[in-house]
C-alpha cells in the first residue's frame, strides 16, 4: 500500500461478523470441501493426463458454481484458460469504499499432491471424514479452503456494509506442479489487475493454532532426477560383485559431495546465504512461543531402544532456522531398486533418484539448479555416467517487504479479537512461486500470507486435515484486514 495509515472507515462488528463466518463455514464451506476432497484433482506434475481425466475441470467448476452464489456486492467470475494450460478461476468485485484506488489481489489453488500412502485405516486421500473438527483428505487444508474463505470474508463485510477496496481472486490449477502454469495467467491479466496494494494468500501455515501466524519468508526449491549408469544390463552380484562398481555406492559418492551425512548439513557455501536480522529476532520470539512442540508434535517412529527417533537438532530455535532458512535435501523418488520382494542376487545396472533441495529465501533457484548439475556430474566415480535432469520450474524463495504500520496494527487486532492472542510470524519451508512474481510486479504491495497448516496437519502426506475452528477464525481475520486496508 502506498499510505501508512488505514483510510476512514466503519469497522465492521466483530461479533456478527464471526457469527456470520462461523455460519457460512459450518452450512456451506464444510460441504463444499467434503465434495472437493473426494475429487482426485492432483496438480499436472501428478496426472500427465489431467486434461483427460478433467478432475481439475470439475473441481473449478465446483468452486465457481459456488462463488457465483454468494452474497458479494458487484462480483463478477470468470474460468480463463490459456491454450495448453491448467485452469485458473478469476473473479472480481469492484470497491464499496469511496475514493479506494488499490486492489487487493487474494490467492489459491484447487490442485493437490497425490495420495501417499500410510494412511490410518478409517482414511483416505480422496475419502474425507470429519472428526473432532477436523475435516480429512487431501487438499482441504492445502489449499482447497482459501477460495472458500476468502469469498466469505468479503461476503461477511458486505452483510455489515462495511466498505472495502477492489478485490480480486487468483485461484490456480499448478501450484503442487510449481505454478509454471499462473505466470502466463498474471502477464495476461496484469493490466486487469490493476496497482496492487495488498496481496492475501492462504497458502501457507501456522505455528500453532492458538493465534494469527504471518509468514514472514519461504524457501526455494530445486528438485531433479539423479541417474547412475554403470552398466547395460544388471549381472550376477555372486560373480561380478567387486569388479563392477556398484551403481548405489557411485550414488553415496555423489551424495558426500553435496551432503554431510552425519549432520544433513549441506556443504557447498552457494546454497546458503546469511540470515536478516529481523528474521532472527522473529525466529528467536517464536522458538519462545512454541518450545520443543516445533519437533515433538511430529509422528516420530519407535527408534531402536523403543524410545522415539530424535530431530536432527532439538533447540526450538535452530529447529526452526534448519527448517525455514538453510537448505535441505530430501530423496522423494527412487527408480531401478526393484521391491524387496523381486530383489534378486543381481548387480543392478542403474540407481536414480528425485532429489528435493530446499533453498533459503535469499538464494537464486535457476543458479543453484546450474550449480547442482555442475557439482553432481562432475568427473564422477568410475567415469559412470552421471546425469542429473532438474525439473521445469526451479523456483525462488521469498523474504516479505517491511510491514506497513497498518497492517501490523490490522493483523495483531485481528489476532486478538478472533484468537485471544497477538499476532505471531514465522518462516515457513515450502515455496510459493506467486509471491516473488507479484512483490517483482506489485514492488510497493503489502503482503499478508497465512495459512491452516498447523500441528500434524500433514500436508502432502497421509492423514492430511483442515483444523476447520482456526480455519474459521482465520477467515474472520482476513475480513478484519480487508475492512482496515487503505
Amino acid at each position: 500500500m502506498t499510505t501508512d495509515t488505514a483510510a476512514p472507515t466503519r469497522a465492521p462488528d466483530s461479533a456478527a461478523l464471526r457469527d456470520f463466518v462461523e455460519r457460512k463455514w459450518n452450512d456451506e464451506i464444510v460441504p463444499a470441501l467434503t465434495d472437493y476432497i473426494g475429487i482426485p484433482a492432483k496438480s499436472p506434475a501428478f496426472d500427465a493426463d489431467w486434461a483427460r481425466h478433467g478432475h481439475l475441470e470439475r473441481v473449478v467448476a465446483d468452486a465457481a458454481a459456488w462463488v457465483e452464489r454468494q452474497p458479494v456486492r458487484g462480483l463478477k467470475l470468470e474460468v480463463i484458460r490459456l491454450p495448453g494450460r491448467t485452469p485458473l478461476l478469476y473473479f472480481e468485485t469492484p470497491a464499496t469504499r469511496s475514493g479506494s484506488s488499490e486492489t487487493i489481489v487474494l490467492y489459491g489453488h484447487l490442485d493437490k499432491q497425490p495420495e501417499f500412502d500410510g494412511w490410518r485405516r478409517d482414511l483416505g486421500p480422496w475419502t474425507p471424514k470429519m472428526e473432532d473438527g477436523r475435516l480429512y483428505g487431501r487438499g482441504g487444508a492445502d489449499d482447497g479452503y482459501a477460495v472458500y474463505a476468502s469469498i466469505a470474508a468479503l461476503a461477511a463485510l458486505d452483510a455489515q456494509g462495511v466498505e472495502r477496496p477492489r478485490c480480486v481472486g487468483l485461484i490456480e490449477t499448478c501450484e503442487e506442479s510449481g505454478s509454471y502454469d499462473l505466470l502466463p495467467y498474471v502477464d495476461a491479466l496484469r493490466q486487469r489487475l490493476g496497482r496492487v496494494g495488498l496481496v492475501v494468500c492462504l497458502d501457507s501455515g501456522a505455528g500453532n493454532y492458538d493465534q494469527l501466524w504471518l509468514t514472514t519468508s519461504l524457501r526455494g526449491l530445486v528438485v531433479g532426477d539423479l541417474e547412475v549408469e554403470v552398466l547395460e544390463e544388471g549381472i550376477h552380484s555372486g560373480s561380478y560383485g567387486g569388479i563392477a562398481p556398484s551403481s548405489f555406492r557411485v550414488m553415496r559418492q555423489l551424495f558426500e559431495r553435496l551432503e554431510d551425512a552425519a549432520t544433513g548439513n549441506i556443504l557447498p557455501d552457494a546454497f546458503h546465504c546469511p540470515v536478516p536480522a529481523d528474521r532472527l529476532r522473529e525466529t528467536e520470539a517464536a522458538a519462545r512461543i512454541l518450545g520443543e512442540a516445533v519437533w515433538k508434535g511430529m509422528p516420530w517412529s519407535c527408534g531402536q531402544d523403543g524410545r522415539p527417533v530424535l530431530p536432527v537438532v532439538a533447540d526450538p530455535q535452530e529447529v526452526l532456522l534448519n527448517a525455514n532458512w538453510r537448505p535441505s535435501l530430501s530423496v522423494t523418488g527412487a527408480a531401478g531398486l526393484p521391491s524387496l520382494a523381486d530383489a534378486g542376487n543381481v548387480l543392478r545396472p542403474r540407481t536414480a533418484f528425485k532429489l528435493s533441495l530446499r533453498l533459503p529465501p535469499l538464494v537464486d533457484a535457476a543458479r543453484a539448479a546450474a550449480d547442482l548439475k555442475a557439482l553432481l556430474e562432475l568427473d564422477p566415480p568410475y567415469n559412470a555416467k552421471v546425469t542429473f535432469k532438474p525439473a521445469a520450474g526451479a523456483a525462488n524463495g521469498w523474504n516479505a517487504p517491511g510491514l506497513a504500520p497498518w497492517l501490523e496494527q490490522a493483523m495483531n487486532t485481528a489476532s486478538r479479537t478472533h484468537f485471544g492472542h497477538d499476532l505471531a510470524y514465522i518462516g515457513q519451508g515450502g515455496t510459493i512461486p506467486l509471491m516473488n512474481t507479484l512483490q517483482a510486479g506489485f514492488p510497493s504491495a503489502q503482503f499478508m500470507v497465512c495459512g491452516v497448516l498447523g500441528p500434524k496437519s500433514n500436508a502432502h502426506g497421509p492423514n492430511e486435515f483442515l483444523h476447520v475452528p482456526y480455519a474459521r477464525k482465520l477467515t474472520a481475520a482476513v475480513a478484519e484486514v480487508i475492512a482496515a486496508a487503505p
